[in-house]
């Protein structure tokens, strides 16, 4: 039976930490017992509400992706453990904060103020920092933008990452707008995993929500990585009550026949989107619309670390997921940090917190300065975001800023 390393905190007191170790993935705390990796089916709207109306537990646990677990040639820093005992080794690195679309959820109407080109990160800088949180324990890069496939020098970025010693995954989160010509070579160049973002399967809606054409150019892209072999192809979908919440039902018809894993995500705040919680569709709210429509879904195995809580449906190729970020927050298990296109890094999406990297870097620090730098931070990180009312009062940058 396997054994798992869990860091666990009680909820709401002071996040008083300690490990444990479990010899299943049922454990107890304070007489409530909860699983970490739940499988449960769903045949009916009355046992999906049973089940979302169950008292919550109060234990988080963290990611399981421990110190020991990772491979000898790719020790885990100290830099990259939080002072909560939560390890990141998951970087996502904007590229550029420039984009072909104007998502209204991402910009604000009046666009934004973009870096100076020569303030944005260079290859080789990315390349620098990149080995170095890969040297230290990082396993997965994440290539986020604005759009990073409008990045002229995108292949060699992905070429030379994807050859750095210990990492495991290279993805990239994109709109799909020019993947489909771009995708052969990215795939030749190391790229093995895709998010294409797609929020309505409506032209007109489209175009409302982007401020430009282009829904055939994104459903090209998804057919092409699935023609590619990139299984699953995840679709992220951000869920907006009275402008794409009545198409939730159609976007499940996409895992049908294809391998495609469709990320419903909750709507969130940030600066210039006109977050309002009249417009956030709750994870519940989107699971009952589902389970109406559809039988036999399955709860999957997730890891401590997803952000997602993942479904299967009976008889469909491909999977649902539901990304809870406002109403059932993941901080818990946060494994991921952010290096943002400027050269700043952020350890929490939802934090207005920033230090530069790409200053020191330019000022010829060498790399044991930027661990102590990075180490900092990461050590600075809280333990859960303020919640989603305190998040949308919060200064903070346009997600095209910050890399989706």
């Amino acid at each position: 039976m396997q054994r798992h390393v869990v860091n666990a905190w009680k909820w709401p007191s002071r996040f008083k930490r300690f490990n444990f170790t479990v010899d299943t993935c049922l454990f107890e705390l304070n007489g409530e017992s909860d699983s970490i990796f739940p499988i449960r089916s769903y045949n009916n709207q009355a046992l999906a509400s049973a089940d979302l109306s169950r008292p919550q537990p109060r234990t988080y646990a963290t990611s399981c992706v421990m110190e020991k677990d990772l491979p000898k040639d790719n020790s885990v820093s100290d830099m990259l453990v939080d002072s909560f005992g939560r390890l990141h080794n998951y970087l996502r690195i904007s590229l550029t904060e420039r984009c072909n679309l104007r998502c209204q959820y991402c910009m604000p109407e009046e666009g934004v103020n973009l870096t100076p080109s020569p303030q944005i990160l260079s290859t080789n800088e990315i390349v620098r920092l990149a080995n170095l949180f890969v040297s230290s324990g990082v396993v997965k890069i994440r290539l986020t933008g604005g759009e990073p496939t409008i990045r002229k020098d995108i292949e060699d970025i992905c070429l030379q990452l994807s050859n750095l010693k210990g990492l495991k995954t290279l993805a990239m989160t994109t709109n799909g707008i020019t993947l489909a010509r771009k995708l052969p070579k990215l795939k030749e160049c190391g790229l093995n995993s895709v998010n294409i973002s797609l929020d309505t399967l409506v032209p007109a809606k489209f175009e409302f929500m982007t401020r430009r054409k282009g829904l055939e150019r994104v459903m090209e892209s998804i057919n092409a990585a699935i023609d590619l072999g990139y299984n699953p192809v995840k679709v992220n979908c951000v869920v907006m009550r009275g402008f794409n919440d009545d198409e939730i039902c159609n976007f499940m018809e996409l895992t049908r026949e294809k391998p495609i894993n469709v990320r419903f995500i909750e709507f969130m705040p940030f600066d210039g989107n006109h977050w309002n919680v009249k417009k956030l569709v709750p994870y519940s709210e989107m699971l009952d619309r589902v389970v109406q429509q559809f039988k036999g879904l399955t709860r999957l195995q997730d890891h401590p670390s997803d952000t997602s809580k993942n479904f299967r449906l009976d008889g469909h190729h491909g999977s649902v997921s539901f990304i809870t970020s406002m109403t059932e927050h993941f901080c818990a298990g946060c494994n991921r940090l952010r290096l943002l296109a400027d050269g700043n890094f952020k350890v929490c999406l939802f934090g207005p917190s920033e230090v530069s990297l790409r200053d020191p870097l330019r000022s010829g620090i060498d790399d044991n300065g930027l661990k102590e730098i990075i180490g900092a931070a990461v050590k600075r990180k809280k333990a859960a975001h303020s919640g989603m009312f305190d998040i949308a009062k919060t200064a903070n940058r346009p997600m095209v800023h910050i890399g989706g």
